[in-house]
């Protein structure tokens, strides 16, 4: 389970990457059925992203994977090739996404928009540390 403190943590660890590496986030935290338990948009952050950041965390706890990870498997050939088009469009294949696990059990996601996908997924994986 996600409560809305542990989502506040991981949304505040986010905030702080995102600020040291000068760009302003959206950051999303989803429980494990893949509910939106918290976001927020930094001042200055895209409002496009928004829901981007939603649908990056619903895809990394829908198929426990990080969206990056599934973005290098999703490209023509390869075996999820198409999957973007998949859940009425709502899978992301570009980095921002990562399972949040406890116990050794997705119990969660983070996902994350705003910036370059390195960027994203920089600041992610300092959301979801801090999990």
């Amino acid at each position: 389970m996600i409560t809305l403190a542990d989502a506040r943590r991981v949304i505040a660890a986010g905030e702080e990457k995102a600020r040291a590496i000068g760009q302003p986030m959206n950051i999303a935290v989803v429980d494990h059925g893949g509910n939106l338990v918290a976001h927020v948009r930094m001042d200055g952050a895209w409002i496009g992203s928004v829901d981007i950041s939603i649908n990056k965390a619903w895809t990394s706890r829908a198929f426990d994977i990080t969206t990056k990870d599934l973005a290098e498997n999703s490209q023509s050939g390869d075996q999820f090739f198409g999957i973007h088009a998949s859940n009425h469009g709502r899978v992301m294949i570009f980095a921002g996404g990562i399972p949040l696990k406890r116990g050794g059990q997705v119990v969660g996601a983070v996902g994350v928009s705003g910036g370059s996908g390195k960027q994203d997924h920089e600041v992610a994986e300092a959301a979801s540390a801090a999990f």
